[in-house]
């Protein structure tokens, strides 16, 4: 029945700052954009080189998600990169932190956390 995961759905605090973050930084192509008055609220499409899909949304005064502790719910967003070690790197040269790189235990592929501009953690898995 289920075939994929078609498109995995973001609420920004700053919706310039994350247009930027996920397309110039992480080059994310733009499918559609659109504002919505009745919602005063952005929603941009967001495509990857797979065919999976991220819709970023602004919503005013939208309270922030809980991380730390780790809070019931969505955990993070990993990204396939064919290099981890090369991906950190770049990230790192673009000014975006990540931590250091692991080894999964169960399946020995590396990975490794950094954070969107609204701290949502993503990662980069090794495939």
């Amino acid at each position: 029945m289920l075939k994929g995961i078609h498109h995995t759905a973001i609420i920004c605090s700053d919706y310039a700052r994350s247009k930027t973050f996920y397309v110039d930084l992480l080059g994310l192509e733009i499918v559609s954009e659109h504002y919505r008055e009745a919602r005063q609220s952005w929603k941009l499409d967001l495509a990857l080189p797979d065919g999976s899909q991220i819709e970023l949304f602004s919503f005013p005064d939208a309270p922030p998600r809980p991380s730390y502790p780790e809070a019931q719910g969505l955990r993070h967003l990993a990204f396939a990169v064919e290099s981890v070690e090369a991906a950190a790197l770049w990230l790192n040269e673009q000014g975006i932190a990540t931590e250091p790189v692991r080894i999964d235990e169960l399946t020995g592929k590396a990975f490794t956390f950094f954070s969107d501009p609204d701290g949502l953690p993503l990662e980069l898995y090794e495939c």
